[in-house]
């Protein structure tokens, strides 16, 4: 039988940009990526993915991946925290390679795999044979896997009630990220299972709250990019019964998730980079993916975006930091 896998930890895992150069090659830029992750880490989040969809994860090689977590573990042991969770985003179009990327995430020092659904041959991929493959992969994966349900970049598949309710009851199967938004997901899963069991995170931090009064855990979200003590602290108050407070804090990152989510993955970087006073040339895309260039757009989006800068410097880290 397949070892229970551990549970995936509640709370706000921010899912790591990654910078690159601007020149021909468009190589990771080391420097400004370590910097990156320890401007996340130091600030009290409870978990980083490396190589998820804000990270350009089909942009990445194996190597690269790989180099990141061992990365993220160095830095994580320099500022005393081991008890951050780090998660690696694990895809591939063949069970055959997704195990692999599990095997390299487990040698890189990775707890947790974060895997879509193959999506290439998307008109063979019926509930059953989704089932089929998170399965497969799970009776083999050296770390526990958490289902990655994002139907906007897998062709529309979708992961519904019924197919959670079957995999979760995979012991190395322990958690789902929503980012198809589905909050009556997040109740069905906890009215079937327990947290250390399988549980529900939201995909964005919009709907943390709501997430959280239904059963869900936390929440994956990119604005813990540039404000992962406000989505901490938005968390922390909640689960301290402060929830006045925490419906509050809601309606102030609401406006901050808008932006990054209308603004794109381009945006997203452009204005991290921005206001992190990250170097201009550093924060595009990787190509094809087109640069955040539009005047308009980004007057639009520093407009959005800016107006939690100065309630995230007044923050103090998270109470685990304390």
């Amino acid at each position: 039988m397949t070892t229970p896998g551990k549970p995936f930890p509640p709370g706000i895992h921010a899912p790591c940009l990654t910078w690159f150069d601007n020149d021909a090659t468009q190589e990771i830029d080391w420097d400004l990526q370590t910097k990156h992750i320890e401007f996340i880490i130091g600030s009290g989040v409870h978990g980083i993915i490396l190589a998820g969809t804000n990270g350009e994860a089909v942009a990445l090689t194996t190597t690269e991946k790989e180099k990141l977590v061992r990365t993220t573990v160095e830095v994580a042991q320099r500022l005393n925290r081991p008890d951050v969770t780090i998660t690696m985003g694990c895809g591939g179009q063949s069970t055959r390679e997704v195990i692999a990327e599990t095997r390299l995430a487990k040698e890189a020092g990775a707890e947790f795999a974060l895997v879509l659904v193959p999506s290439y041959f998307h008109f063979a991929m019926n509930d059953a044979a989704i089932i089929a493959f998170f399965e497969e992969l799970a009776d083999v994966s050296p770390i526990p896997v958490v289902i990655y349900n994002f139907p906007t970049v897998a062709a529309g598949l979708d992961c519904n009630t019924d197919v959670l309710s079957k995999l979760g009851q995979h012991p190395n199967i322990v958690g789902v990220k929503l980012t198809c938004g589905g909050i009556a997901k997040v109740a069905r899963i906890a009215a079937e299972f327990s947290p250390p069991q399988f549980s529900a995170v939201a995909g964005q931090s919009d709907w943390l709250v709501p997430a959280l009064t239904v059963g869900g855990t936390g929440a994956v979200t990119g604005v813990g990019n540039l404000y992962p003590k406000s989505c901490v602290q938005m968390y922390d108050l909640y689960k301290s019964g402060n929830v006045k407070e925490a419906e509050a804090a809601q309606l102030r990152l609401a406006q901050m998730e808008w932006g990054f989510a209308k603004g794109g993955i381009n945006g997203t970087k452009w204005a991290v980079g921005k206001f992190l006073g990250y170097a201009a040339e550093k924060r595009h895309c990787r190509r094809p993916y087109p640069q955040f260039a539009d005047e308009s757009k980004q007057a639009w989006i520093s407009t959005v975006v800016e107006t939690l800068l100065a309630d995230e410097k007044k923050l103090n880290r998270s109470p685990l930091l304390q």
